[in-house]
């Protein structure tokens, strides 16, 4: 597990973010997409009425945004990092995070073109767990 460091432009997204939805943010990550790691249980205020948040976010920063609630359990933050793909198991084993998909295409979502997606996944969750690897079975 890595210190995370925040660059200000990060730091005003998380505020923003913040102070539109009154949900905690835990970490931020700006690419293509943002991805904020909100608390345990602020999804609904996060997300709004109708999704209203996260519309009027988007609009304001002319980015997709992405949501995933932080679990102090590994297992339990993969799924919600993986969701709305649907995986069989997810199975922590020498800190090797295994992700049973249930056919070929949820393999193929969870891996990306040129495993872009697993390998941001894995980035977001070292960022916040001690774990080497993510594997999709």
């Amino acid at each position: 597990m890595n210190r995370i460091k925040f660059d200000s432009d990060l730091m005003k997204l998380m505020t923003l973010f913040e102070s539109m939805t009154g949900a905690n943010v835990k970490d931020c990550i700006a690419n293509e997409k943002i991805t904020f790691i909100i608390g345990e249980g602020d999804m609904g205020k996060a997300i709004g009425k109708n999704g209203s948040n996260i519309k009027r976010m988007e609009n304001m920063v002319k980015k997709k945004i992405r949501l995933v609630e932080f679990s102090n359990d590994v297992v339990q933050f993969v799924k919600n990092s993986v969701y709305p793909v649907e995986a069989l198991s997810i199975e922590q084993e020498n800190g090797i995070v295994t992700i049973h998909g249930k056919d070929t295409n949820t393999r193929a979502m969870l891996i990306g073109r040129e495993r872009q997606n697993i390998n941001h996944l894995s980035d977001i969750v070292k960022r916040h767990f001690d774990i080497k690897d993510i594997k999709v079975a």
